[in-house]
């Protein structure tokens, strides 16, 4: 059998030189190209046509949501496993974006390789706290989430485009929300990706007319 033939897409060295490590031990799987942005990513996996792209999400340039979308409108073949540290709402974006599945980098190196074979294969796979996340998820969507506007968003997307239709910053959300202002930063730049905007005054204006500006929303 031909070997998988992979795209690393991380702008860590160290976490780069750690997939490339262990799957190197592999037969089975062949490291093609690494990307360290966004842009890169997508440049690379048109070029280098792999079976499979390993996407993390807090990518310089184009975050790792909007490459996906990007890699998948021009090769909607494209297997993309998500490989991150975000534990949150943020699969669901990735989820609507295309990608295969999502799993946490902190996971065990037989866990990742376990991962990358059956997302290579077209197979859905996550992380077991991801998929708790995503099954709770789907419970509560059940009970009245379909009314809400903005159905693209993820609830926690929706709770900051909420703050920044209050005119809150990036530094105020995430103090609010208990996030790292890096967290907030890569949730605004997807929001805007969505909501089809390019700037914040765009977003407040959409979000101020589907009724989510006022402070007791």
């Amino acid at each position: 059998m031909n070997p998988i033939r992979i795209l690393i897409a991380d702008d860590h060295p160290m976490f780069r030189f750690g997939i490339r490590a262990l799957l190197s031990a592999e037969p089975d799987t062949e490291v093609v190209g690494e990307a360290t942005n966004g842009r890169e990513a997508v440049t690379l996996a048109a070029n280098l046509k792999p079976d499979l792209i390993l996407m993390d999400i807090n990518l310089p340039q184009l975050n790792g949501i909007e490459a996906t979308r990007q890699i998948l409108a021009q090769n909607p073949g494209t297997n993309i496993l998500i490989i991150t540290m975000f534990e949150d709402d943020t699969i669901f974006t990735a989820l609507q974006a295309g990608a295969r599945g999502y799993i946490l980098k902190g996971a065990e190196g037989e866990e990742t390789l376990r991962a990358i074979h059956a997302a290579a294969n077209g197979e859905s796979i996550f992380s077991p706290a991801v998929a708790q996340r995503l099954t709770h998820f789907l419970a509560q969507s059940s009970k009245g989430f379909a009314n809400q506007p903005f159905q693209e968003l993820t609830h926690r997307e929706r709770d900051i485009l909420k703050l920044i239709a209050q005119g809150l910053t990036n530094v105020a959300i995430a103090e609010r929300l208990s996030l790292s202002p890096k967290t907030v930063r890569n949730q605004v730049s997807i929001i805007f990706s969505k909501l089809q905007v390019t700037d914040r005054a765009q977003a407040i204006i959409k979000a101020r007319e589907a009724g989510l500006g006022s402070k007791e929303k």
